[in-house]
């Protein structure tokens, strides 16, 4: 359907009479990237706008899926039910938005988009956690979890093409308590210490599997697995979410105003990067930003994320990615971004 669309797409009259009257760029390349004014807009664009545009509708669709499935261990049919019934009801305000920013402007609306974002995040993760595995918030609150390690011994667990082996005993035990959706606080222990998993009163003991034969490895890392899920079992953390406990009105009423924000950074977004350059090199400078601010801003947003989650033992501390870069995307906009709502585009 989107391949039928496109094929049937015009070029806008803006560029037709440009290709007409033989006005185009030869090298857009260079006319883009390769001259300082044209540059700045672009730096700008990517900065100022789309960087936080990008975090922002990562986090409202994508992240928020993840967190319901791999942190929250909600059923990933009933996450997927959820997402979509949010989306349904929000979609309608991509239109809305789009329109207002004819009146009003494109960047009031991006900026107070990430503005609100960055200042809710935290408050409403938490909010989906009571509504989405309630059990999982008890039993955080009840049975705190503490690693203890030697901090020489943990790495940061940024893993963007999923290839790299964790096998020290500190990874260990963080990587899958983070991916089992377990706070926990970090404890520093003397030089050469073996990483240990305290519950409530209960020690479970990791191992180094650095210098391990890779079948060796897996045994050992199943057995320690399988101990460390029953330690949390008897402390009351539930191995997945209760479906009959998940407060759907409220979770689709969560995933509503965290898809609200992506429809106010993207529904005005095509139009503010299209009135930044002019028509001949037009289509070249918007996509770096573009997709430079979606790939790479938005992209590595969950890896990101679980890399800072790994860290720091607090399943929400992945959230200060999108807000600090939404919040980079508010300053900078707010002072370089000029509103273009009424520039002529056929210049």
């Amino acid at each position: 359907m989107s391949l039928w669309i496109r094929l049937k797409l015009a070029e806008s009259p803006a560029f037709q009479r440009m290709k007409a009257e033989g006005k185009g760029s030869a090298t857009p390349l260079r006319d883009s990237f390769g001259r300082w004014p044209n540059l700045k807009l672009v730096l700008i664009a990517l900065l100022g706008l789309t960087a936080g545009q990008a975090v922002v509708w990562y986090t409202g669709q994508f992240y928020a899926l993840f967190f319901l499935e791999k942190v929250l261990r909600v059923d990933a049919a009933l996450a997927n039910i959820l997402i979509a019934t949010a989306l349904l009801l929000a979609t309608p305000f991509f239109v809305f938005w789009g329109w207002l920013s004819d009146k009003v402007g494109r960047k009031p609306i991006i900026l107070a988009g990430c503005l609100l974002a960055a200042a809710t995040y935290f408050p409403l993760f938490g909010m989906l956690t009571e509504a989405a595995n309630p059990r999982l918030a008890a039993a955080s609150a009840s049975a705190p979890v503490t690693v203890v390690a030697d901090p020489a011994d943990c790495s940061v667990q940024f893993d963007p093409v999923g290839k790299t082996v964790f096998d020290s005993s500190c990874d260990l035990a963080k990587s899958w308590l983070a991916k089992a959706g377990v706070s926990y606080a970090n404890e520093a222990a003397p030089a050469g210490t073996v990483a240990q998993v305290q519950i409530g009163g209960a020690t479970v003991a990791s191992f180094d599997g650095t210098a391990m034969a890779r079948g060796d490895f897996a045994t050992a890392k199943t057995e320690f697995e399988t101990e460390l899920g029953a330690a949390l079992a008897a402390a009351g953390y539930p191995a997945k979410a209760d479906s009959a406990l998940v407060n759907r009105p409220l979770v689709v009423a969560i995933l509503f105003v965290l898809v609200f924000y992506v429809t106010m950074v993207y529904g005005p977004i095509a139009a503010a990067l299209v009135e930044m350059f002019p028509t001949h090199i037009r289509y070249t400078s918007m996509s770096l930003p573009y997709h430079i601010g979606n790939g790479w801003f938005g992209g590595f947003l969950p890896t990101t994320a679980f890399a800072i989650v790994a860290a720091t033992g607090n399943v929400y501390a992945g959230l200060w990615y999108p807000v600090l870069v939404a919040i980079i995307t508010v300053v900078l906009g707010g002072l370089l971004v000029r509103e273009r709502k009424d520039v002529d585009l056929s210049a």
